[in-house]
């Protein structure tokens, strides 16, 4: 499952990984399926839009998830802020409970965008009560910088968890 606020970059993401064109974007009201192929593993992904009129319908795609990828924009300092709430709303979440959670810090290739020491501290993520395995990577959308090894780190964590 793939969330976050809006135009953090998850669908544009996805369509990195898979190939598609990544110029024609558009922002996803509601929500797309799509799978990804890593290897001998099949990820079905839940790209789910991040507008705040639909984020009340997240809890709807909590059942049988064993990751959780959280996209952050790295240089949107006030939207970072909102995400810490959300996340923490996230994670309360019984149903979630043990998930692997990838945090992805996007759009690193732009110049104002903020070090994963300062995306940790402004998502309070110390500070929070972290029942569960989780990293937190930088990548560009763009470029493709990074996210293999994410979701890479990803697999193998809930490989893992469920073979054990």
């Amino acid at each position: 499952m793939t969330k976050w606020l809006d135009n953090a970059g998850k669908t544009t993401i996805i369509k990195r990984l898979l190939g598609e064109d990544i110029y024609s974007v558009s922002p996803t009201f509601g929500f797309n399926i799509e799978t990804l192929e890593f290897g001998n593993n099949i990820l079905n992904i839940w790209d789910i839009g991040g507008q705040k009129s639909i984020r009340h319908f997240w809890k709807n795609y909590y059942e049988d998830v064993d990751g959780i990828i959280f996209v952050v924009d790295s240089t949107d300092l006030f939207r970072l802020q909102l995400c810490s709430f959300e996340l923490k709303q996230i994670l309360k979440e019984e149903r979630l409970y043990g998930s692997t959670l990838l945090i992805l810090s996007n759009k690193v290739d732009i110049d104002k965008s903020l070090t994963i020491n300062q995306i940790v501290e402004i998502l309070k993520l110390n500070e929070m009560n972290m029942d569960r395995h989780w990293c937190i990577n930088e990548c560009s959308a763009f470029s493709g910088k990074g996210l293999l090894k994410s979701f890479m780190w990803l697999i193998d964590d809930i490989t893992d968890r469920i073979d054990s």
